[in-house]
């Protein structure tokens, strides 16, 4: 009797080290085919061909860290392929099977309202089984990271997500970035290839995915409010007897080299502030102007609104 229990649980012991044996060589294999295609070459799909994923794409090719042949947009416009296109890059209206299955990154970058159609259309395509062989980024604004769990559903070990928050300034390689993972994402260290891209343009910081929206109302948003500051500053100018173009190019530098003080000396901006307002001087007076209009309450409020809408949009 003892020698049948003992014989049994041999077998039993031995099916499930064969078991554990295949599934282990089978992550193996997997482990094996993401690197081969690394070293040949990432894939990249973005879904959406506005400006935001021009000035992506184009920035991932002209850093190095992606091959203009590797890229593919798709749209339903015929003129945003087009662009796609003049830059080397392949283009089509729809994502087809064979698209989804030779893609390794998706990157989301369509209006909020449509992030669920695009979702769809790939466990259409792909079914559960294969959706946690792709890595899905949406730079969509509003959608968290939650919402697309649940939109790609029980992908096989959970869906490998990831929720970035660009800006535009990715097309002159300054990109000022956020993002935010799934638990699949962080167990197969999306995070490495999404920095990799992202720093290649910029700068991207990892965050919990709660603070995605305070990070649309600092950087995602934040251009527009420096391009006013830019434009305010140039008509001061102009105002003040200074032709638009030489206004405008002050104007920018003062931004450009004001920001390249804060980044690389470390110093709080007051600090920098106070080194430049000498008193009774002419910097102090127009400092205080700015500050009986308000200018640190008003961008202050422009933060806090875009975040706020942002969290409106993941409700629509």
């Amino acid at each position: 009797m003892a020698v049948a229990v003992v014989t049994s649980f041999r077998r039993r012991h031995r099916r499930t080290r064969t078991r554990d044996g295949c599934a282990r060589k089978e992550r193996e294999r997997e482990l094996r085919k993401r690197i081969e295609k690394d070293a040949m070459g990432r894939k990249i799909l973005f879904v959406g061909a506005g400006m935001m994923a021009e000035a992506l794409a184009k920035g991932f090719v002209d850093a190095g860290v992606a091959n203009q042949e590797d890229v593919t947009a798709v749209d339903p416009s015929t003129q945003r392929c087009e662009v796609f296109r003049g830059m080397g890059m392949k283009a089509n209206a729809a994502v087809t099977k064979e698209i989804a299955d030779e893609t390794d990154v998706v990157i989301i970058a369509v209006k909020p309202q449509y992030v669920s159609v695009v979702v769809s259309t790939f466990r259409d395509l792909l079914g559960k089984k294969h959706l946690n062989q792709k890595l899905f980024v949406s730079i969509a604004a509003g959608i968290t990271l939650a919402q697309l769990e649940s939109m790609l559903g029980d992908a096989s070990g959970g869906p490998r997500v990831v929720r970035v928050m660009p800006n535009t300034p990715c097309l002159v390689g300054a990109t000022a970035a956020a993002m935010s993972l799934s638990k699949a994402a962080k167990d197969q260290k999306d995070d490495e290839v999404v920095k990799e891209l992202f720093d290649a343009v910029g700068v991207i910081h990892a965050v919990d995915d709660k603070l995605i929206d305070a990070v649309t109302g600092v950087s995602g948003s934040g251009p527009a409010y420096i391009y006013l500051v830019i434009e305010a500053m140039a008509d001061g100018g102009v105002r003040a007897g200074l032709p638009r173009d030489v206004a405008q190019s002050l104007a920018a530098q003062t931004v450009f080299g004001a920001a390249k003080m804060v980044k690389e000396t470390g110093k709080h901006p007051g600090e920098l502030k106070d080194a430049v307002t000498s008193p009774g001087g002419t910097t102090i007076a127009a400092v205080h102007e700015l500050e009986k209009s308000g200018i640190r309450a008003a961008f202050m409020n422009a933060v806090y609104a875009a975040k706020q809408r942002g969290e409106e949009l993941s409700k629509l």
